[in-house]
């Protein structure tokens, strides 16, 4: 579990146990708890159901089995010298397809020696980690496990997410597994810092509760369809407080696949030699960039692209990427952000400081990883 502190609120990355979400029905087939005619539907009984409570129901019972239970192991060593495996976070994630994969938070399985998933059956499986996506705090793991247990859930090609729809969490919090909880898309567009040092935008807010144990798992529309993947909170506490943000299922279904193909998403830039992390950024005060080094034949030194070089007097200072065409950057997370969106082969105007002057290089966005 991170704990980050914004506006005195704790900022909480929740590990969560959660069941494969899943939903996959052809345009002919009843929408989700469809209501019966009206006179049924104001009959009073046993048996009655307002028209949300059946659509809620009929959510679960399509999805829980899509949602499962991550568990990780650590290997740890005591005062003796004696290694073991112990138990050391357990999350929420959801089936992808029917080849075994699965998505969860990257803070869930971040650290982890070996990694369980538990389907809804109760049936625990041994899984791999196909790749993570830090900046976004998206992992896909793959079990090995027979097609007909797995549900994959729904993912829009489009999604038209408006505040105040319905939002419906599943997941394991405290390890109670299949918890169900309801909400509205309280917000969209927030930003939110990850667990992989840049900011996660885009993100839906949602007043559904999320607690330890959601991580990871789906936050689902009144379709069935996937809203987002619940991944962290605003709490004074560490508990729900009204106030829980999904990575957005735009995001999942574009770093996903990228990941289950090559094990890594991928990272757009200009293939030159920077530092993620600004460490001389902030040493020296510098607003921008820094690029470090331009490698030999590639297009930033046919562009005229400089980075740091050793004078006489000692190190002296290249260039600096100050902005993106017509957008700002101020340090290394407006530029991923900026690239983010972006596709390789596009062509960006590169803003650059160099000697307080400021120019502009033509130059075409690659993949660098």
């Amino acid at each position: 579990m991170r704990t980050f502190f914004t506006a005195s609120l704790a900022l909480i990355l929740f590990g969560c146990r959660a069941q494969p979400v899943q939903a996959k029905r052809s345009s002919t087939e009843e929408p989700l708890g469809s209501a019966p005619p009206a006179a049924a539907s104001l009959a009073l009984g046993p048996g009655a159901r307002t028209e949300d409570e059946r659509n809620t129901i009929a959510v679960f019972r399509a999805l829980a089995p899509s949602t499962v239970f991550v568990t990780q192991t650590r290997l740890v060593v005591d005062f003796l010298g004696d290694a073991q495996e112990v138990p050391a976070g357990s999350g929420s994630g959801f089936v992808w397809d029917d080849e075994g994969h699965v998505v969860t938070n990257f803070h869930v399985v971040e650290g982890a020696r070996s990694v369980t998933v538990t389907l809804q059956n109760q049936k625990t499986f041994d899984a791999s980690v196909v790749g993570i996506e830090p900046r976004k705090d998206i992992a896909v793991l793959k079990v090995n496990v027979p097609r007909d247990l797995l549900k994959p859930v729904s993912v829009p090609q489009h999604a038209s997410l408006e505040v105040g729809q319905k939002a419906i969490a599943i997941g394991n919090p405290f390890g109670l597994d299949h918890t169900l909880t309801t909400g509205v898309v309280s917000a969209l567009g927030r930003q939110v810092q990850g667990a992989g040092g840049v900011t996660i935008r885009d993100m839906v807010q949602t007043d559904a509760a999320i607690n330890p144990g959601n991580s990871g798992g789906p936050l689902l529309d009144s379709s069935g369809q996937l809203i987002g993947m619940n991944t962290m909170i605003y709490s004074k506490s560490g508990a729900y407080a009204g106030i829980g943000f999904a990575v957005p299922s735009t995001t999942i279904a574009r770093v996903v696949p990228q990941i289950i193909a090559k094990g890594h998403a991928e990272q757009l830039g200009f293939q030159i030699k920077i530092d993620p992390l600004g460490r001389l950024e902030r040493r020296f005060g510098i607003r921008g960039v820094v690029v470090l080094s331009v490698p030999r034949g590639g297009e930033a030194e046919r562009v005229g692209m400089r980075g740091i070089t050793q004078t006489a007097e000692g190190l002296a200072l290249g260039d600096v990427i100050v902005g993106i065409d017509d957008d700002k950057v101020q340090d290394f997370d407006d530029l991923y952000h900026l690239l983010d969106q972006h596709r390789a082969g596009d062509k960006v105007n590169v803003k650059i400081r160099r000697a307080g002057e400021l120019k502009a290089l033509p130059m075409e966005v690659v993949v660098v990883q």
